[in-house]
């Protein structure tokens, strides 16, 4: 019988005769489907991760998963992380990715859209994590082109004008989005609302800590987030760089967080409140010297009282 297979050069997907046997008996085509998309994964990734890959309704997907299940062809028991799957785990092979460009819509689209956005052709390693982004961490498209824009605004903020950010670092605060719920445009244009009121109060943390008028890096931003989000006024901070300066003699981030954290932790926000309630303790040195001095000047009462009394015994010849 002649061979009336077209060879690609890139097969084959091998399929155990168990595994075989199972998905023909069964006659379900969508449970194939699933398995052979896992399998050309290599199983690393779920068939919840491969919904958007194959096109899928999530239903479609979560019932061709049960009948594997029941085929014994993947586990069933495998608890799904709560947060975002790692895309350096899924680099996507440059023949992955050429199947996504011819045949998955939804990533051309985002693709023209982020590489117009960024001003230039992503590479194939760029390729990868944009794709990563749809379908192994599972952002919605719109929502990584909002992603996009707001990190190319971020970056050119603190490096300069015309300067656009890499994937990778797209990547990083994409997943950040994705484990703090924000996979939506709603939830995304909520993010952003709160994220320019807090970029206005960094511009005057900024200010108050001498720091000029130029974007906080990504450690200090961190520092003034949490400060943000304690909600202390820029006067409280001014107190707390003050304090820092008196006692380090330089600005030192950490120490300044140390003390606005207690500050926090007790329940003090604005200045008036932590000048009535932070009132510093004696120390121990302090307290022993002064009870020194206070029995030091307690002797002395009592010596003198007695010589006064011996003498007035003298003097009446008693």
């Amino acid at each position: 019988m002649a061979n009336i297979l077209t060879h690609t050069g890139d097969e084959p997907v091998i399929l155990s005769p168990k595994a075989l046997r199972g998905l023909l008996d069964r006659g379900d085509g969508d449970a194939a489907l699933l398995y052979l998309a896992l399998l050309r994964h290599q199983g690393t990734l779920t068939p919840q991760a491969l919904t958007k890959e194959m096109r899928w309704e999530q239903s479609r997907t979560d019932a061709a998963e049960r009948v594997l299940c029941e085929l014994g062809l993947v586990t069933s028991d495998v608890e799904k992380p709560d947060s975002a799957p790692d895309p350096e785990e899924q680099s996507y092979r440059q023949d992955e990715i050429a199947f996504q460009l011819e045949n998955n819509a939804e990533f051309q689209q985002l693709l023209a859209q982020v590489e117009s956005r960024l001003g230039k052709r992503l590479s194939p390693k760029a390729l990868s994590r944009l794709l990563g982004l749809l379908n192994t961490v599972g952002l919605p498209s719109d929502v990584i082109y909002t992603l996009v824009n707001h990190c190319a605004e971020r970056y050119a903020a603190l490096h300069g004008e015309g300067r656009v950010p890499d994937m990778a670092w797209i990547e990083r605060i994409g997943v950040d989005w994705y484990n703090r719920g924000i996979d939506t445009q709603a939830a995304a244009a909520d993010y952003l609302k709160r994220y320019a009121k807090r970029k206005d109060r960094y511009a005057d943390y900024m200010r108050v800590l001498n720091l000029g008028d130029r974007f906080p890096g990504k450690l200090e931003e961190d520092y003034l987030a949490q400060w943000s989000e304690w909600d202390f006024p820029p006067e409280t901070v001014a107190m707390a760089y003050e304090k820092t300066l008196l006692n380090c003699h330089e600005f030192k981030w950490s120490y300044c967080h140390k003390i606005l954290r207690r500050w926090h932790e007790s329940g003090w926000r604005t200045v008036s409140e932590i000048e009535e309630e932070d009132k510093p303790e004696k120390s121990k040195r302090t307290r022993k010297k002064e009870e020194s001095g206070e029995n030091e000047l307690w002797q002395y009462a009592e010596e003198l009282h007695k010589k006064r009394a011996r003498k007035k015994k003298k003097e009446s010849g008693v």
